[in-house]
């Protein structure tokens, strides 16, 4: 069986797989969700939804660095892989072992692809159809709720020395013009540019992300001293986990803005 991932490359498959191992946290949830838990066999120790999955599985390292040799232990039938979280040194080692299927998502168009493509992977086309009926839905119901809401300008922080922002053509750009906000790093090119603290002003709003640096109302508290702008925590699993996560998110986005009018 022939697939084409995301990055357009061919992958090739003798049967459907039924050892997986997945080393991108939020395609680890999506899988689950597509009724595939017993079907995954390593995770990374980033795999922390759902709760209880890396009591059950195999833990073989991080999204940067992994242990070859225990992944060659699993015996898997399929590596999943994402372009921004795993490494194409990595990519290369992995494809050794077993077919490497890479993500690429930046859009939501593209998430709701990633799960089809899984869907069909898996042979678990309806359910993958369920979840994209689903998140197409809550999409459309978020932005009927935010499209009257004021167009607030947004600085979306992801790391700290130095300050690293999101910029365009990334996953979180999308879900931030989802809730109707605007995205004042405007860049095509530059994704994920270092910012210095005297542009954060620029912004209406500085949302500070719990990943993947880990900040905290702490962090909130000190910057609120110094800036103009609302400086406000952001959850990093909602505003950047790409899949079935969306599924999940329409109570949080709704308290989000709610607090934020």
């Amino acid at each position: 069986m022939e697939f084409v991932d995301q990055l357009n490359r061919k992958v090739f498959l003798k049967k459907t797989p039924s050892r997986i191992i997945s080393l991108v946290p939020s395609q680890t949830e999506l899988l689950v969700d597509l009724g595939l838990r017993e079907n995954i066999v390593g995770i990374t120790k980033f795999c922390v939804h759902p709760a209880d999955l890396k009591k059950e599985k195999m833990i073989v390292g991080g999204t940067k660095k992994v242990n070859y040799n225990k992944i060659k232990s699993l015996n898997p039938d399929i590596i999943i892989c994402n372009k921004e979280e795993n490494t194409e040194k990595m990519v290369l080692e992995l494809e050794k072992i077993a077919p490497v299927w890479i993500s690429d998502v930046r859009t939501i168009d593209e998430s709701i692809l990633l799960i089809t493509q899984l869907g069909e992977i898996f042979n678990v086309a309806k359910k993958a159809s369920e979840i994209t009926s689903n998140i197409k839905k809550k999409f459309s119901e978020l932005r009927t709720i935010t499209q009257n809401f004021p167009k607030r300008k947004v600085l979306y922080i992801i790391w700290k020395d130095p300050y690293m922002a999101a910029g365009k053509n990334t996953f979180i750009d999308a879900l931030l013009q989802a809730n109707n906000f605007e995205n004042i790093l405007d860049s095509e090119t530059t994704r994920y540019p270092e910012i210095r603290e005297k542009e954060f002003n620029k912004a209406d709003l500085v949302l500070l992300s719990t990943e993947p640096y880990p900040f905290r109302n702490s962090d909130v508290l000190k910057l609120s001293e110094k800036l103009e702008a609302e400086v406000k925590l952001a959850d990093g699993e909602y505003f950047s986990w790409y899949g079935s996560r969306f599924m999940r998110s329409m109570e949080y986005f709704k308290t989000f803005h709610k607090d934020g009018k």
